[in-house]
């Protein structure tokens, strides 16, 4: 069987495209082999490859991280409208790094800072950030950042965890398997890590600064309602082409 018969015969839906970018990045006939024997397996393409395509950027991807996904560039797209020259970006929650990595080469000139709880996660993070000279802390939430960030934050941008805890055994293999769980799950509503981001968010920001929290349709309501809890002024965006919804909460 040639590649794309055998990525077919194991559904995948894009097995033209897949069976091109495994070939290119095969260096023998044995690791090509592996490599698609990896993907008929149901590990996610980005994981077996190395790298995911992300807003025009080739990001770093090793086993055990959460791959980023295409949605996530409204969050992107959306900071980059807010931030202003200079700023002090914070990407929490940052997995690869892929959300400050894109923001630093939308605007440029940023000073960027990102944290993560997963030691995969970081490793990944370091390299995808070293491009914008940004700063990667491993640690959970807030608790690893230098307090001298506290109030000086202009864009906290954060894609932490959403789906509800029952839903993700309904989750694609590819997500449901080989991610880290604490990357894809939000508790009983989705929303558990989003509240605990609002609650210290207004410790962190700068006044006129903004959080911005990738969420689901459904979740929307209650990551709005944590920020309004915590004295931010939210508002829910939605991209009906990516798909995506976040929430934007701006401190006074």
């Amino acid at each position: 069987m040639t590649v794309i018969d055998r990525l077919r015969a194991a559904g995948c839906v894009f097995a033209e495209d897949e069976a091109r970018l495994i070939t290119a990045e095969a260096r023998t006939p044995d690791e090509l082999d592996t490599m698609v024997q990896r993907r008929v397996d149901g590990e996610p393409l980005e994981v077996i490859l190395g790298w995911a395509e992300f807003h025009g950027l080739r990001i770093t991807v090793e086993p055990g991280v959460f791959v980023p996904r295409k949605r996530s560039e409204l969050l992107v797209s959306h900071s980059a409208t807010l931030a202003g020259p200079g700023a002090v970006v914070l990407d929490l929650c940052c997995g690869t790094g892929a959300l400050g990595a894109a923001i630093a080469a939308e605007l440029g000139d940023i000073r960027l800072y990102a944290a993560d709880i997963e030691p995969a996660a970081v490793r990944c993070a370091r390299i995808n950030v070293a491009r914008a000279r940004g700063e990667v802390f491993e640690g959970d939430l807030y608790t690893p950042l230098p307090a001298t960030l506290r109030g000086r934050v202009d864009i906290l941008v954060v894609n932490a965890p959403y789906v509800p805890t029952d839903a993700i055994a309904m989750m694609p293999p590819e997500a449901r398997d080989h991610e880290p769980r604490v990357a894809l799950d939000g508790g009983h509503d989705g929303v558990d890590v989003h509240r605990r981001v609002a609650a210290e968010a207004p410790q962190w920001l700068a006044p006129g600064g903004h959080l911005l929290i990738e969420t689901g349709e459904s979740q929307a309501p209650n990551t709005a309602e944590a920020m309004a809890h915590h004295g931010l002024t939210p508002e829910v965006i939605t991209d009906e082409d990516l798909y995506a919804t976040i929430v934007v909460g701006a401190r006074g």
